[in-house]
């Protein structure tokens, strides 16, 4: 650059400088809040606007962006508005959007120096949630940690709780929080952990009791309780109960329409079935609602398993853009990467590298450790497997992938 350009730009921004402080304003402050640029929300696809639900969420978006552009020191407004964001992720599937798009609205907030406790609690509790779905299981700990030294007494906090020791593996203390989370607040959030946790435990009766009573808990229709019911119909799947789980997401549709995991889920049935053209159609339909990793994962198995090769490609390419777009959104996604490679790109040395890369960073999840027992069991590496197997059986869990590998060691 020319020396006395440098030297005139130096020049006009010390006079900024000593203008900013001439008139009281602290530097910090003005660059902070100038800085706050309120995320846009984003267009629903029609089918899941959900009539006035839609509706709802426009103007309270309306109401808290206007709110927050007069004060970007409103912190509640902005709390909530990163709670809108992450309703919005799971009802449309674009997490790369809306969670650092929380993220960053939480963090502005957290950055105040005259921040109350109230408003501290629930910024930090909503981040840590935030982490979590963003699978930064340690960070998403040390937020709930620091949220619950504020407010021991509130069951949401508990339940993230809940939600970072399972990661974690750490399911007795998961145990103990559950236990404090329900004597709180009995209600879908607090019921619903505790059917993880049976299931996790062996229990799977006692999981799906669980879990009934979650639905139960929940209001019809409301996103939270098409989730646990989609949760109960994959729990019914997994133990080979595809009748009822088919019950559940009929049910769930005539609750909310469109609905794209019981869309996907009723597909996923089908080609269990032996219908792969039902399948197809399904699963093609959930994708059209939103943009689900899962649901072209399970597209591209049927592609490859019918020998569709173009078909299947095509959707590989897709698959790895999107898990890239999550990663570079701050999404950890190493166990995705491991399961695609291995299902779909029948690349076992690949998917052992992720798989081993997510268990350095939790190592007693006992999930990672049935994926690494499998994959080692591809490799003919019998040893290894055992060690793996041993620690995903740990907590007596009754996963059915659990007896394929206990044949194979």
């Amino acid at each position: 650059m020319i020396p006395n350009s440098t030297t005139k730009y130096y020049s006009m921004a010390l006079g900024l400088i000593l203008l900013l402080v001439i008139s009281g304003t602290l530097l910090k402050n003005y660059q902070s809040d100038s800085a706050l640029i309120i995320p846009e929300l984003l267009d629903r696809n029609e089918r899941i606007t959900m009539g006035k639900e839609w509706d709802q969420v426009q103007r309270q978006y309306v109401n808290l962006r206007d709110q927050v552009q007069k004060d970007a020191n409103d912190y509640k407004s902005l709390t909530t508005l990163a709670h809108l964001f992450i309703r919005e992720a799971r009802v449309t599937g674009e997490h790369g959007h809306y969670y650092p798009a929380a993220l960053m609205l939480l963090n502005h907030v957290l950055e105040s120096n005259n921040l109350d406790k109230d408003n501290r609690f629930n910024a930090l509790a909503t981040k840590a949630g935030v982490q979590l779905s963003l699978h930064d299981f340690e960070k998403a700990l040390v937020t709930a940690r620091e949220a619950i030294a504020i407010n021991p007494f509130n069951a949401q906090i508990y339940g993230v709780l809940v939600d970072c020791h399972v990661e974690l593996g750490q399911y007795k203390e998961a145990v103990v929080l559950a236990d404090k989370m329900v004597s709180i607040r009995p209600d879908l959030r607090s019921y619903s952990r505790v059917s993880y946790l049976r299931e996790i435990f062996g229990d799977v009766n006692g999981a799906k009791e669980a879990m009934m009573m979650a639905i139960r808990a929940g209001y019809p229709g409301q996103e939270e309780t098409a989730w646990a019911m989609h949760t109960f119909a994959e729990m019914l799947m997994r133990y080979g109960q595809d009748d009822e789980a088919s019950t559940v997401y009929e049910s769930l549709l005539q609750e909310r329409p469109d609905y794209p995991f019981a869309v996907a889920g009723l597909g996923k049935i089908a080609i269990k079935k032996g219908d792969l053209s039902k399948g197809e159609v399904l699963l093609k339909d959930a994708i059209d609602i939103i943009p689900e990793v899962d649901f072209y994962v399970t597209l591209a198995e049927l592609y490859k398993n019918q020998n569709k090769m173009a078909a299947c490609e095509k959707l590989k390419a897709e698959i790895l853009v999107m898990l890239q777009d999550d990663t570079e959104a701050g999404h950890h996604m190493d166990l995705e990467y491991a399961h695609v490679y291995y299902d779909l790109f029948d690349d076992t040395n690949t998917a052992i590298a992720y798989a081993t890369k997510e268990l350095k960073k939790r190592p007693l999840n006992i999930d990672v450790n049935r994926t690494l027992a499998l994959l080692e069991l591809e490799k003919n590496q019998t040893d290894k497997a055992k060690l793996y197997y041993e620690a995903a059986t740990s907590t007596q869990s009754r996963h059915p992938e659990l007896e394929i590998i206990k044949t194979k060691i």
